[in-house]
């Protein structure tokens, strides 16, 4: 990936070299990880100019809840797609009977829905009780 431009005269031209030992390094290195700094030169270019970084903060306390709420996403899509089908069914279907065969099929996958908003909505509940406690 390419350093992005730079504005008109503020080419780096004047090369700077340090050492550090092992900790200073791994200090270093960590920091750009979480930082959005793509390389460790432009973590060190903005401390010494006393750039702004911005640093990414990560809570695995929720990786559990953030998993299930990927997982319901990805079934209330699924369950979306499935009722799109039948509809399209139900639009070309010919007599009565098929389109009420298709209504009675799209009738159970909108209670599908309902049980996973409700689960949805219980895991919000939790979520929004653990954060609004801080």
């Amino acid at each position: 990936m390419a350093r992005p431009k730079l504005p008109e005269g503020a080419n780096l031209n004047r090369l700077i070299r340090v050492r550090v030992n092992e900790k200073v390094y791994g200090r270093l290195t960590s920091l750009q990880k979480q930082t959005d700094c793509r390389s460790l030169c432009e973590l060190a270019r903005k401390i010494l100019s006393r750039e702004q970084i911005t640093v990414f903060n990560r809570d695995s306390s929720m990786d559990g809840p953030m998993e299930e709420l990927a997982l319901i996403r990805k079934e209330i899509k699924a369950i979306g797609i499935n009722i799109n089908q039948q509809t399209h069914h139900f639009h070309i279907s010919q007599s009565a009977a098929e389109r009420a065969f298709y209504v009675g099929k799209t009738a159970s996958l909108y209670k599908q829905v309902d049980r996973h908003i409700l689960s949805l909505l219980n895991l919000v509940h939790q979520l929004a009780m653990v954060w609004l406690q801080k």
